[in-house]
């Protein structure tokens, strides 16, 4: 994975389903191995999962595999998740609260309210606020948040160009104030990310 990341899957990338099953394996054992790269927890129970054109590649062909919608389900597909393809100058995360406790997760959503509006990433002196990704609101009107976020992080050059530097600093966190976590971007998530910034 050294080369640049694509930044769109067409509808020529899609593998017939009995090819994919006879591939599945193997491209599943090499997107779990890319994840660990692009994986980095906040806090006690918030995880990051920076996608790229491989995780979506691999999540578009299990929802077409689970649901079996044919040909008719590909172009939804392509439409929900070639917008999660980091564009060459932004950063893209799936972020997870994964409480396991039903009681617990329900409470703790209830006090995480608006809480994707208060994700930055910070590149040296340089912070960046989050944009959710979908049109869809995250936290509903009784003031529950979504245990899912879409977010990405639009970069100027100069701020990909920091980005790149491992003498500068990146942090991602919150200052939601039921939510106080931030967390330093490790090296090897980093080095991953750098090949998003193409």
């Amino acid at each position: 994975m050294n080369a640049p990341q694509k930044r769109i899957i067409t509808r020529e990338d899609i593998l017939p389903m009995d090819e994919y099953e006879r591939v599945r394996k193997e491209r599943r054992a090499e997107v779990i191995a890319l994840k660990r790269d692009r994986r980095m927890e906040v806090g006690p129970f918030c995880t990051f999962h920076f996608e790229c054109y491989a995780t979506m590649w691999h999540q578009i062909h299990e929802m077409l595999r689970i649901e079996k919608g044919g040909e008719a389900q590909i172009e939804d597909e392509l439409r929900a998740y070639n917008p999660l393809i980091p564009n060459g100058r932004e950063l893209v995360a799936t972020v997870m609260f994964e409480i396991e406790d039903p009681v617990r997760r329900e409470r703790t959503l209830r006090q995480l309210t608006g809480i994707e509006n208060t994700c930055t990433l910070t590149i040296g002196n340089d912070k960046i606020g989050a944009v959710e990704e979908s049109e869809v609101e995250r936290t509903k009107e009784d003031g529950k948040t979504s245990s899912i976020h879409f977010l990405k992080f639009p970069l100027t050059e100069a701020q990909a160009a920091a980005f790149k530097s491992p003498e500068v600093q990146a942090v991602v966190g919150f200052s939601h104030p039921n939510y106080l976590h931030m967390a330093v971007i490790p090296p090897n998530v980093r080095k991953a990310l750098v090949l998003d910034l193409a």
